[in-house]
């Protein structure tokens, strides 16, 4: 795609003035540069002081902000942040699927995955190289690109390792949901050398599309469309049920009951308790939210943005008062 022009005049590309750096109080101030999340709906999100709180720790003078972007404006938002020289965006629900057809360039894990959770723009710099808007300063931004990562996709198997001390590698795995979160977590899933995994969608033609992309990248992973007969080790939820207290159940329970799985994990941080979760806690499964993957997802994101490596202890106390009202 072409690097879009925002019909500023040119500028002269002498860009070796020092970062300004963050005032003494971390104040907004008129060099102050920002970030965000787009989604629909976005009130849920903890993506803001999670990031936050790590470009505090890093000293650099940004903020992070919030949007609700309905899917039909995702392009418009992107262009509008863009022309307010933003250094980088977030996508969540139902987003990024959408965004791999309006980015300017993906980068490869986004090609790998085939969805898009972190945009970072960029400028081109006196000798014609693209530079993240970090290296630039924005009254001599002339012409902008956008860049399309996906994070979610190592963020969602080291958090089942970690907060699950389960190894995908081997296993029978059920995922719930086809969509952008739901088709990278079977990819990955797969990735990393599943025995079989069963893809349950409301639109039977969406999991088939994710079902023929497992089977064409990787033939030795078994896959079927709908609930398994016996047991297996893990059930995902990747869809946005629960999210909402009148929200039904992600799985139908008739189809499949809870207690012929091990492990529950639910890509939905908040509540911190879905009901998905709590029948799954209540069958004796050991389950677990999706804290720990946006804090990875989130994490790299910010180190896409920065060039720096995240402070994710900072990251993590700032999610879990934001969401349990405690930072332990």
């Amino acid at each position: 795609m072409k690097s879009r022009q925002f019909g500023l005049p040119p500028r002269p590309a002498v860009w070796n003035n020092p970062p300004v750096p963050a005032p003494a109080d971390n104040a907004i101030s008129a060099t102050t540069r920002f970030c965000a999340v787009y989604g629909h709906p976005i009130k849920h999100s903890a993506s803001p002081p999670m990031q936050n709180a790590g470009i505090a720790e890093l000293g650099l003078p940004w903020r992070y902000l919030a949007f609700d972007v309905p899917p039909e404006n995702l392009d418009e938002a992107i262009k509008g942040a863009a022309a307010m020289r933003f250094i980088g965006l977030n996508l969540t629900v139902p987003h990024k699927l959408l965004a791999m057809d309006v980015v300017d360039e993906l980068d490869q894990t986004a090609r790998t995955w085939g969805a898009v959770n972190t945009i970072r723009f960029e400028a081109k710099d006196a000798s014609g190289e693209w530079l993240p808007l970090r290296d630039v300063p924005a009254e001599a931004v002339d012409l902008i690109r956008t860049v399309g990562f996906n994070t979610d996709a190592d963020a969602i198997i080291r958090s089942i390792r970690e907060d699950l001390g389960y190894e995908p590698r081997g296993g029978n795995i059920l995922v719930l949901g086809a969509g952008g979160a739901g088709s990278v977590a079977a990819l990955r899933l797969a990735a990393e050398g599943a025995t079989h995994l069963w893809l349950v969608n409301r639109t039977t033609a969406k999991a088939a599309v994710v079902s023929e992309d497992i089977q064409r990248r990787f033939p030795g992973v078994g896959v079927s469309l709908g609930y398994p007969t016996g047991a297996v080790d893990l059930v995902l939820n990747a869809t946005s049920l629960g999210l909402k207290p009148e929200d039904a159940l992600p799985l139908d329970l008739e189809a499949f009951s809870l207690n012929r799985a091990r492990f529950a994990y639910d890509m939905i941080y908040r509540p911190a308790e879905t009901p998905f979760l709590k029948l799954a806690r209540e069958a004796g499964l050991k389950s677990a939210n999706g804290l720990g993957m946006l804090l990875y997802q989130g994490a790299k994101a910010l180190e896409i943005w920065s060039g720096r490596p995240a402070p994710v202890d900072a990251m993590m106390k700032a999610l879990r008062q934001a969401i349990y009202g405690s930072g332990q």
